[in-house]
């Protein structure tokens, strides 16, 4: 069956837009879910990044896209949609952590400006995208999976726009989900701790703790984050994992402050 017959109803295989997909956990999960089956949109703003996860799998699509920009996502889900008939699943991934380690009185407010424009607008504007086309396609429906980090729960020190941002992400998570119902679109988060990638490299070398001191944290590997998205992704959409924290075990997250 390819990306065209996909009909969406048995929650296994589809079409997956994924932004933030050129590094990282988008890129993880975005080869976890080809080597799956699934055809693939893949978003951001470095299309030579997207292309480098793409390789040459004839099912991933990439698309250069700045998630907090109306007319890019617009334009994402209508290619997406123009070249697979549909969309299945949205993995709500884009994100910055901002400028670490600013006090609060001195962050700039364009640095908190463009971690809100990206990790809650640009998600208000996916899941809206993707509600439109869920909603309208048939059958109807599809799953929406918000990256919401352990920050969604607890703040690290000094990280006060994009631990608003983590915590607003839990309620848009929460919203979509409520509404979502009536039109067969599932919602759910995932927060993830300490995964290993680029963003994460400095965990191993040493970072603040709420005591003040410096310490090195474990960090688990980026692929258990991916094959963890994969099922939720491909659970029947009247089964839903609403939240789930994925971490690396021995980082200070319980008990953390």
């Amino acid at each position: 069956m390819n990306a065209k017959e996909t009909d969406g109803r048995d929650g296994r295989t589809g079409v997956a837009v994924v932004t933030g997909a050129g590094s990282g956990i988008g890129r993880a999960v975005t080869r976890e879910l080809l080597r799956g089956g699934w055809a693939v949109a893949l978003a951001g703003r470095r299309a030579q990044a997207l292309e480098e996860t793409a390789g040459d799998d004839g099912q991933a699509l990439v698309i250069p896209t700045d998630v907090s920009q109306p007319a890019e996502v617009e334009a994402l889900f209508a290619a997406t949609a123009g070249r697979f008939g549909r969309v299945d699943l949205l993995f709500n991934n884009a994100g910055t952590s901002g400028p670490g380690g600013v006090p609060v009185e001195e962050l700039p407010y364009e640095a908190w400006r463009h971690v809100v424009d990206t990790n809650l607008n640009g998600a208000f504007l996916c899941a809206q995208a993707a509600y439109r086309q869920m909603k309208g396609q048939t059958p109807q429906g599809g799953r929406i999976i918000n990256n919401g980090s352990v920050s969604a729960h607890v703040p690290r020190p000094r990280s006060v726009a994009y631990t608003a941002t983590k915590h607003a992400l839990t309620g848009l998570t929460k919203s979509l989900a409520l509404d979502g119902r009536p039109y067969r679109i599932a919602v759910g988060q995932i927060d993830i701790g300490n995964a290993a990638t680029e963003m994460t490299e400095r965990m191993r070398r040493g970072v603040p703790q709420a005591n003040g001191e410096i310490a090195p944290e474990p960090v688990m590997d980026v692929a258990d984050v991916a094959r963890t998205v994969r099922h939720m992704a491909e659970l029947p959409l009247e089964a839903n994992v609403q939240f789930a924290t994925v971490l690396a075990t021995g980082m200070p997250y319980v008990g953390r402050g």
